[in-house]
């Protein structure tokens, strides 16, 4: 009978993940090649499936904040691995973020310049020197390493985007793109305009 009562609640506890995971970030047995976008080959089902599973621990949250920008901004706190979207009345969403690691981490006031949706990721002209292996051109997807959403800052190869990989998020492991999780980035999408300002900090 316990044995019973073990595999229901197993089955109870898979088919509740299951209806928890929008159907585009299902894992594809199918796809066996993947990159981040640092140009790193991906080919771990194991850990591709876990980091849909276990995500990034870093909350998004309302906090108080310094009321000298203007609401609409981004600040990008490098050190802190945080974003903030400056809001109305001294507040502003606090994002846990992914950053350039050594040696491709910068600093600099930029404005959006281009929002996209499930974007296609070309890898950079530097990058694809580093690592001719990588593909010239991966389309927008689940497996995409640029996520749901991207903003495109400045005339840099920079990007504010989503991960495939949630689990990097607080740390330094970019080629210096700002990572989000897929969740946070389409809700700090949802609040961007082309145009806004971003400050990014070390």
């Amino acid at each position: 009978m316990r044995n019973l009562f073990a595999v229901a609640a197993g089955l109870a506890t898979a088919m509740a993940f299951t209806a928890t995971v929008p159907a585009k970030a299902q894992f594809n047995p199918g796809v066996q090649v993947r990159y981040d976008t640092s140009g790193n080959l991906i080919s771990s089902p194991e850990n591709m499936r876990a980091g849909y599973r276990g995500g990034s621990k870093i909350k998004a949250k309302i906090v108080d904040y310094d009321g000298r920008y203007r609401p609409g901004t981004i600040i990008v706190d490098t050190e802190e691995r945080r974003l903030y979207f400056v809001m109305e009345g001294g507040k502003a969403k606090k994002y846990g973020i992914g950053v350039g690691r050594p040696g491709f981490q910068w600093a600099g006031s930029h404005s959006i310049t281009r929002k996209a949706e499930w974007p296609g990721w070309t890898p950079p002209p530097a990058m694809r020197r580093r690592q001719p292996d990588l593909p010239h051109f991966m389309p927008g997807g689940p497996n995409n390493p640029l996520g749901a959403r991207a903003m495109y800052i400045g005339s840099t190869f920079y990007r504010i985007h989503g991960s495939n990989e949630p689990w990097t998020i607080g740390q330094a492991v970019s080629s210096g793109c700002i990572r989000m999780t897929n969740e946070d980035v389409v809700d700090l999408y949802s609040r961007v305009k082309v145009g806004s300002r971003v400050i990014v900090k070390r």
